[in-house]
């Protein structure tokens, strides 16, 4: 925290926060909040742990609701950016064509600019997200036809 000049730090994520920061001494103070609720089941393992436990209305199938059809979301709360710089152009647009590795915009957090990519091949159908508007952990930001 002292070579990166941070004073606090939280994160919060399927119900379980945690808070680190700076005392008076320059030492780290920690605060967590335990997760409140866990699945009725016992899951066999750490991949079925990942699956069963979601955030509220999200689901692990990419948000398909339609046949034929997937949703990019967001890996992380932020602020999302359709292109690098208001001067330049955005990533992609309606209707452009995308491959799996094909960036579609930035999520800025914590001043870090984070890449996101497609991760699906098809055409994008519509943007679901202006440029500069804050995004939560696994909004919508992108509707693409497969294909």
């Amino acid at each position: 925290m002292k070579r990166s000049e941070l004073s606090e730090f939280e994160f919060e994520e399927n119900g379980f926060k945690i808070k680190i920061k700076r005392g008076p001494s320059g030492q780290p103070i920690f605060t967590t909040a335990p997760i409140t609720s866990l699945p009725a089941t016992t899951p066999q393992s750490s991949s079925e742990t990942l699956n069963t436990i979601k955030p509220a209305g999200q689901s692990n199938d990419h948000g398909s609701d339609e046949a034929g059809y997937t949703y990019v979301k967001s890996p992380m709360v932020g602020t999302f950016y359709r292109s690098p710089s208001p001067e330049t152009p955005p990533f992609t647009d309606a209707n452009a064509k995308v491959e799996e590795k094909t960036v579609v915009c930035i999520i800025e957090a914590m001043k870090i600019m984070n890449e996101i990519q497609a991760e699906t091949k098809g055409t994008v159908v519509e943007i679901l997200v202006e440029s500069g508007q804050p995004v939560e952990y696994g909004q919508r930001l992108f509707k693409i036809k497969q294909g």
